[in-house]
């Protein structure tokens, strides 16, 4: 183990090592997905290894048990967030070459929902709607505040309410 200070630091790969097995467990029962399981468990000992300085030692196992914890915490959240889409499926739904009218009737539906909206207000639809992101991730993408998004949102939702209901 590395002298800092006074503190020793870990050694993670030592700990890697060891307790290893048991990370990969802990994030296969949380994750029930061996590739996820594989990731939150590298992840899991990145983390040690970026913190080793200032980490407590002394019940390693605990250390990393709650470690991969969280880790398979914030990869579930963020799944529930983004959820992925296989490329087979969509694939499988987008228009083929035969479905002409159907692409153009799309195209003007879109352009109907989108009519007088500013493009910031169009990309924060984008982002927030179809890829997932949170009001924050957007906020910081289309460089408005959190609240001026939900604004935002709210307005276009409003004008495509009226516009149904002519």
């Amino acid at each position: 183990m590395e002298k800092n200070l006074g503190i020793e630091a870990i050694d993670v790969e030592a700990l890697y090592r060891r307790y290893g097995p048991m990370v990969l467990r802990r994030c296969r029962q949380l994750l029930r997905n061996e590739e996820l399981a594989a990731d939150a468990m590298q992840e899991t000992f990145v983390k040690v290894l970026r913190s080793r300085q200032r980490l407590n030692a002394r019940y390693p196992s605990s250390l990393l048990y709650r470690v991969a914890t969280n880790v398979c915490l914030n990869v579930m959240r963020t799944n529930r967030r983004r959820p992925t889409v296989s490329a087979d499926l969509l694939l499988d739904t987008m228009a083929g070459p035969e479905s002409m009218e159907d692409r153009v009737l799309d195209q003007m539906t879109v352009e109907k929902v989108f009519d007088g909206a500013r493009e910031g207000t169009r990309k924060a639809a984008e982002m927030h709607y179809l890829e997932g992101c949170t009001l924050a991730e957007t906020a910081r993408q289309v460089h408005l505040s959190i609240s001026g998004v939900r604004k935002r949102l709210r307005s276009l939702r409003q004008h495509n309410l009226a516009f149904a209901a002519t």
